[in-house]
């Protein structure tokens, strides 16, 4: 594809196209033949929609994978009938969905992403800033996912996991001795990933990073919570998953976010207003 997908793909770029494709056929050659990647003909009022979904479904049926690259613009716009506009809207809409991304340069193109949750970490905070959300609603999501982030931490966490956590903490702890209220923010919302990391659960990864988001749009609303408030039960939750204690982990967590949400509940008010005037 082209170094900029509004404009043709140059000789020299498509001349590397094979090495593209050679990545897709070294990648099927270990394990069960993958289905061919094949587009018809699109009638329809809104085409881009159409060409969206079969590519979705291309994703679907494991003729695409994470890291492969479609054909360039005009290859797709001769295999769909439709003119290059309609399919590069349909590309933008995969990649405003997280499903694509656009490369530059001679290798460049529309890239197959890998699996994360950009896109769904940032509708969230849009629909925080929109206040779609209230502060209640995220100390029950947060207690639902956390909650289950630290049960699966404390029966599937790795070795590695445990030394990420215990890192974390003391950085965080060091933090507080410099009085870097920044930095110790930042690494008690990464703490929380860490733990949804520990779970094994790519889901549970998501759904915290979306709720993290939202937790740092509202420290930056009322200030971070105080040092001994945090830091304490942060050691205490790390302590007890370490020990493959279920019961006290879960206990101290829930304990964490009650105490941690009484203040931004009692806030709320505040935060609505100041919400609706971004």
């Amino acid at each position: 594809m082209a170094k900029d997908p509004d404009t043709d793909a140059a000789p020299a770029s498509r001349s590397k196209q094979p090495a593209a494709r050679a990545i897709k056929t070294q990648r099927s050659t270990g394990g069960a033949e993958r289905p061919p990647q094949a587009y018809v003909k699109v009638q329809t009022r809104r085409a881009f929609e159409e060409v969206a979904l079969q590519i979705r479904s291309q994703l679907a049926s494991g003729a695409l994978l994470p890291g492969d690259c479609l054909p360039s613009e005009r290859e797709l716009a001769e295999q769909f009938h439709l003119s290059r506009n309609t399919v590069r809207e349909a590309l933008r809409s995969l990649e405003m969905a997280g499903i694509l991304e656009f490369r530059k340069g001679m290798y460049g193109g529309a890239f197959v992403r890998e699996g994360h949750g950009d896109a769904v970490v940032a509708g969230f905070s849009d629909l925080f800033r929109l206040g779609m959300f209230e502060p209640k609603h995220l100390k029950e999501a947060r207690t639902l996912v956390s909650v289950a982030a630290t049960r699966s931490a404390c029966h599937r966490a790795t070795p590695q996991d445990l030394i990420q956590l215990k890192r974390n903490l003391e950085a965080g702890e060091a933090a507080v001795e410099r009085g870097d209220t920044a930095e110790r923010v930042r690494l008690g919302l990464e703490f929380h990933r860490l733990l949804a990391k520990a779970s094994g659960n790519p889901i549970m990864i998501i759904l915290m990073d979306a709720l993290m988001a939202i937790q740092s749009q509202l420290i930056e609303l009322l200030g971070p919570s105080p040092d001994d408030m945090v830091m304490p039960a942060r050691r205490r939750i790390y302590e007890h998953v370490a020990a493959r204690n279920e019961e006290k982990a879960v206990k101290e967590m829930q304990r964490n976010i009650e105490i941690l949400h009484k203040r931004y509940l009692a806030d709320e008010a505040p935060i609505k207003a100041t919400v609706r005037r971004k």
